[in-house]
């Protein structure tokens, strides 16, 4: 199958997350959703390693490999969704989602201290450009009524620091990247049902309703898992990595396709501003990385 037509897939997929997060929840606290998505998550990453014939841990590998491995499941999936979730849970899906896209920008500003990358004047100059274009959402209203949490926008801005986080310790990963994925969401997993006892989070777990089950299944399985090996075939299989790489950016604009159609919120003229803003600047941001090549 040609790269372009498995990036689409895995862009499509994707751009039902939002959707599919906003609908599961109005039958699934963050926590019931969370959990039950990490475990169908977890199943579907460790049988495509278990197909590709990969061990969990590597030959001659140390406990620093499986601290590694706990250290990124402690972001994603335990903290980066809990804190994702919570953000969907108080406000549009539409909000939610344009603050989540962030996480480029946010990525390149840790780069700095944490990779010892340079910033330069125009990459400090785009990040200034997406950083606008969260402050139109914020100050633009709420585009189905009422007022904006900003506690909300808070925990959406602090997913997008998790996030980053997780992809700075992914670079620093060897190996198969869906085993890597895999590992992490096996410690994600021991750190959330950890939580849910110390919390007593995990009453009702065994009388969920069953468009909460089957959305949490279809995240887990298109949101957090295979469609990440999807993804990553498509690199594998691309010449060169911008021939499927800029069509992520497509993926928030066919997100609010879905959100308006699907989820049926009135798509804010505030909420493409604010997205075209962030997508600009992240834009400008991959502008210059390439010419500083």
């Amino acid at each position: 199958m040609k790269p372009r037509v498995l990036a689409l897939i895995a862009v499509v997929f994707w751009s039902t997350a939002a959707s599919a997060f906003k609908l599961t929840l109005r039958w699934l606290t963050p926590f019931q959703l969370v959990m039950l998505a990490s475990s169908v998550s977890t199943i579907a990453l460790w049988t495509i390693v278990l197909v590709r014939k990969k061990r969990c841990i590597e030959s001659g590998s140390s406990g620093r490999t499986i601290l590694k491995s706990a250290a990124r499941g402690l972001l994603n999936p335990f903290l980066y969704y809990l804190v994702l979730l919570e953000a969907y849970n108080g406000l549009p899906a539409q909000i939610a989602m344009v603050i989540n896209y962030l996480w480029p920008v946010v990525l390149m500003i840790l780069s700095a201290p944490l990779l010892a990358q340079r910033i330069t004047l125009k990459m400090a100059f785009a990040s200034g450009i997406s950083f606008c274009g969260i402050g139109v959402l914020a100050f633009g209203g709420n585009p189905i009524g009422g007022h904006l949490s900003f506690l909300a926008i808070g925990l959406a801005l602090v997913s997008t620091v998790i996030w980053a986080l997780f992809w700075i310790l992914n670079l620093r990963a060897s190996g198969d990247p869906a085993r890597n994925l895999a590992e992490s969401f096996i410690f994600g997993l021991i750190y959330i049902v950890l939580y849910g006892a110390v919390t007593g989070q995990f009453a009702g777990i065994m009388n969920l309703d069953y468009q909460g089950i089957i959305g949490s299944v279809y995240i887990g399985l298109f949101e957090m898992g295979i469609t990440f090996v999807i993804w990553q075939k498509a690199l594998e299989l691309s010449e060169t990595t911008s021939e499927v790489g800029n069509l992520i950016y497509l993926t928030p604009f066919i997100a609010l396709i879905f959100i308006g159609s699907v989820v049926g919120e009135k798509i804010g003229l505030w909420t493409v501003a604010g997205l075209l803003l962030v997508i600009g600047g992240i834009v400008l941001q991959s502008m210059d990385k390439t010419m500083n090549r």
